[in-house]
């Protein structure tokens, strides 16, 4: 007999907690990123790492900071305390841009000064009152090399949120090509410093293309695709099974792993460490990750860019497409991905060289909040939405598919005319299907988009309360009225779901451009 794993003590959730003296003198829980630290520094000299907002970025780049300034008793019990050389010690000069918003070429100058005097200060250089106050980049190629001079050791470069003036102002294009000029001028010294570098580190959420923002700097190696590292912010399975052991009685693992887990970057998938922590904290599941940032600009785009909606559940890239970031060339897959709204779910490589990126939605929280959000920004009244979302429910569990076409024929009727003609959406032929799916998708239930069959694909699938929905969407203006449900029946979509033994519902949903509301709604069910 197999005896029973102890549990330990529970801890402080080291929650909003972003330095590691804190946490490990505080008693919080704390997951050990040091060994994959360390096999970074051991692998080369200057890296960037793009992970979206909140997920532990500044306690990954603080933890770097404590170890080349050799602070040995943080790090007792952890994987660096045997792996790390101890005996030498380097300056390290951090920069960040986390705090507060920056709206002026002006204010850029004014906040790197304002940080390059802190780390002179910290490292016990003087000043450096030689240098115009506008010339950032020599005051930090200054720095850089006082620090060398001065420690007999090379000096250490971490940028956190490196690319934050620029995305805080990315609505206002202008400005921030501004804020991107004035980080390019300050990125650059980093390369003709590298004499005087033993580390470089940036870290932020977007993935600005080298040409934009690092031209010259082509040392940088990306590793935000790279399967070692994809672990190296977040919480992985086994991190939540055994460090957070404590908090998990009285909580549905299952659920746990379905609201939270599934972020991927081409190797083990994480949790996002805000989600997990607030869960422990207040007990109940909400989508606290995704209320912290409201993501109005990602709306408007994918809304002008006329985006159908069930596609973002199975995205298609290219590295280049996912990689277009930049203020002129903003890709909707890019930003979606980057911000954490999509994440990698497989690559494959049909040639050499020419890997297919699959992206979808990383777990529960973030598809239905998105589509809430999206519900939104396709014009739908918040009010009449959160009632329709409510009632659906009731209505799929009852099996009432006449309820269903009611529900969403008032739905459609409750989006005002003003709201068409001010908008382009409408105009897409996959505003309708768009609609339709995001209020499904807003609950978080079980869907397949393009739910592939041996004899086609169907449109939309969903499972849910012991029965099964096959969706067929058509656009008349399109094709002859009569053909939705038609194409399930004669392809015989429900094959696929009739060893189940459950209830199978045939609707074929027709929309009409003109009357802007559903039109035809033909129904079988088979039992």
């Amino acid at each position: 007999m197999n005896a029973t794993r102890p549990v330990p003590p529970r801890r402080k959730l080291p929650i909003g907690i972003q330095t590691l003296s804190e946490i490990r003198s505080g008693g919080c829980y704390y997951v050990d990123k040091t060994a994959q630290i360390i096999d970074l520094v051991d692998s080369g000299k200057c890296f960037f790492l793009s992970r979206p907002r909140r997920f532990g970025k500044s306690l990954l780049v603080d933890t770097m900071k404590a170890l080349f300034e050799g602070e040995q008793a943080l790090f007792t019990g952890l994987a660096a305390e045997t792996r790390w050389d101890w005996s030498r010690r380097h300056p390290v000069i951090r920069i960040s841009f986390g705090g507060g918003v920056v709206s002026s070429e002006a204010g850029l100058v004014q906040r790197i000064q304002h940080g390059l005097r802190g780390n002179f200060r910290a490292l016990g250089l003087g000043r450096a009152d030689d240098i115009p106050v506008d010339d950032v980049a020599g005051h930090l190629a200054d720095l850089i090399e006082r620090a060398h001079a001065a420690s007999g050791q090379q000096a250490v470069v971490l940028v956190d949120e490196y690319d934050k003036p620029i995305l805080d102002n990315i609505t206002e294009p202008a400005t921030a090509r501004l804020m991107r000029e004035g980080l390019r001028n300050l990125y650059s010294v980093l390369k003709e410093m590298d004499a005087h570098l033993r580390f470089v580190f940036l870290t932020g959420v977007s993935k600005f293309s080298k040409v934009s923002l690092f031209s010259g700097l082509n040392n940088l190696r990306d590793i935000t695709l790279d399967p070692h590292y994809s672990a190296l912010c977040g919480y992985t399975e086994h991190d939540v099974d055994t460090v957070f052991a404590p908090e998990l009685p009285g909580l549905d693992r299952e659920e746990i792993r379905r609201w939270y887990n599934g972020y991927n970057w081409g190797g083990t998938s994480v949790y996002n460490p805000f989600d997990v922590l607030l869960l422990f904290q207040n007990r109940q599941f909400q989508p606290y990750w995704f209320e912290t940032g409201t993501p109005t600009f990602l709306v408007r785009l994918l809304t002008e860019r006329g985006f159908h909606t069930p596609d973002l559940s199975r995205l298609h890239g290219s590295l280049t497409l996912l990689s277009s970031f930049d203020i002129d060339r903003i890709e909707p897959e890019a930003l979606l991905f980057q911000a954490g709204y999509l994440t990698l779910h497989g690559v494959t490589e049909p040639l050499p060289g020419q890997q297919v990126y699959t992206l979808g939605y990383p777990n529960r929280e973030v598809e239905s909040s998105l589509n809430a959000a999206l519900l939104y920004g396709h014009g739908v009244p918040e009010r009449p939405s959160f009632d329709a979302r409510i009632r659906l429910v009731e209505v799929l569990r009852q099996g009432d598919t006449a309820a269903l076409r009611e529900l969403f024929h008032a739905f459609f009727a409750s989006i005002p005319n003003d709201w068409y003609r001010n908008s382009p959406i409408a105009r897409f032929e996959g505003y309708w299907a768009s609609i339709f799916y995001s209020h499904f998708a807003a609950l978080g239930l079980d869907i397949v988009v393009e739910d592939a069959t041996n004899k086609g694909r169907i449109d939309m699938t969903v499972l849910f309360a012991c029965a099964v929905w096959l969706f067929e969407f058509k656009v008349v203006e399109l094709v002859p009225e009569g053909r939705a449900l038609a194409q399930i029946q004669s392809r015989g979509y429900a094959d696929k779901y009739r060893a189940r033994g459950e209830p199978i519902h045939l609707i074929g949903v027709e929309f009409s451009k003109t009357d802007r509301n559903i039109v035809g709604f033909e129904v079988e069910t088979l039992l």
